[in-house]
C-alpha cells in the first residue's frame, strides 16, 4: 500500500517542481517554475490558474509569491490576480546589454564545418543587402572565398532567399521556404557555388539571420544536399533555442 497522502479534491495533482536534471535548490526551482507560468497571452493569472499551471498547491503558490513579491519578481494586484514585477525587466535589460551574439553563433558555425566539411556563415539583412556577419571556412583547398562584413545582394543565394522569405516576401519560392524552413541555391551568385540556408529566430519570433553552408557544386549532389539540409536545420533550431526563439510549423 502506498504511503503517499490522499489527493485533496480541487487541488493540483502534484506539489513539486519538475525533476531537476542536475544539482540545484528545490525552492529556487519552484519559484522559477512559478514565474514561467506567465506568458504573452496570459500576463495576469489568478491563484487557481497559477496553481494549475505550476502544479503546486495554492498554499505553496502563496508562499512562493510572497517571497517573489518581496524581491520584485511578482506582484498581486487589488483584484487578486498575479503578474510579474519590475525585476525581470531590469534583468532582461542587463542581459541585452551584455549579450554577445558572436558567442552563440561562432560555436554553431564551427560545428557546422565539422559536421558537413563545408564553409559555414551567418548572414543578416541590412537594407537591400545581406551581410556576412560571421564565417568559418572549411579546412579544404577548394572552397568559396568571402570575408566577414561582405555585402551581397538579396535577389540570389540561399541565405538571401531565407532572409527575404521571413521578411514577408510573397511568391511560390518564399512560400516553399517558409513551409520547409530551408532554402537551396545552385550557381545563383557564382555558377560554381552551391549553398543551403536556414533561418535563426529570436525571442520575439523575428528572424535574426540565416545560417548558411556553401561549397563547390561538385560536392553538393543530391545525397550531400539532403545530409547538409538535415544538419543545418538541426543547428538552426538549436541556435534559435539558445537565443530564446523557436521553430514553428512543419519540419522539412
Amino acid at each position: 500500500m502506498s504511503d503517499a497522502p490522499p489527493r485533496r479534491r480541487g487541488r493540483p495533482a502534484r506539489d513539486a517542481a519538475p525533476a531537476p536534471t542536475g544539482p540545484g535548490v528545490e525552492a529556487v526551482e519552484r519559484a522559477l517554475s512559478l514565474l514561467e507560468a506567465f506568458s504573452d497571452d496570459t500576463p495576469r493569472l489568478t491563484l487557481a490558474e497559477l496553481a494549475a499551471r505550476s502544479g503546486f498547491y495554492p498554499s505553496t503558490v502563496l508562499r512562493l509569491a510572497a517571497s517573489l513579491d518581496r524581491f520584485g519578481y511578482m506582484h498581486r494586484d487589488a483584484d487578486g490576480r498575479f503578474r510579474l514585477g519590475p525585476k525581470p525587466l531590469r534583468l532582461g535589460t542587463l542581459y541585452r546589454n551584455t549579450f554577445d551574439l558572436a558567442a552563440h553563433v561562432r560555436p554553431t558555425l564551427a560545428r557546422l564545418v565539422e559536421r558537413s566539411g563545408e564553409t559555414a556563415a551567418f548572414y543578416v539583412r541590412e537594407g537591400d543587402h545581406r551581410i556576412c556577419l560571421y564565417r568559418n571556412n572549411a579546412p579544404r583547398l577548394i572552397r568559396p572565398h568571402l570575408e566577414e562584413g561582405a555585402a551581397l545582394p538579396l535577389d540570389r543565394g540561399a541565405s538571401a532567399h531565407v532572409l527575404m522569405a521571413y521578411a514577408g516576401a510573397e511568391g511560390a519560392r518564399f512560400d516553399a521556404i517558409r513551409a520547409g524552413q530551408a532554402a537551396m541555391s545552385m550557381g545563383e551568385r557564382d555558377p560554381e557555388v552551391a549553398a543551403i540556408a536556414a533561418p535563426v529566430f529570436g525571442r520575439d519570433g523575428r528572424c535574426l539571420g540565416a545560417l548558411n553552408l556553401t561549397g563547390p557544386r561538385s560536392r553538393f549532389g543530391e545525397e550531400a544536399c539532403a545530409r547538409h539540409a538535415a544538419v543545418i536545420l538541426e543547428e538552426a533550431r538549436a541556435l534559435s533555442r539558445r537565443l530564446g526563439g523557436q521553430y514553428n510549423g512543419p519540419v522539412a
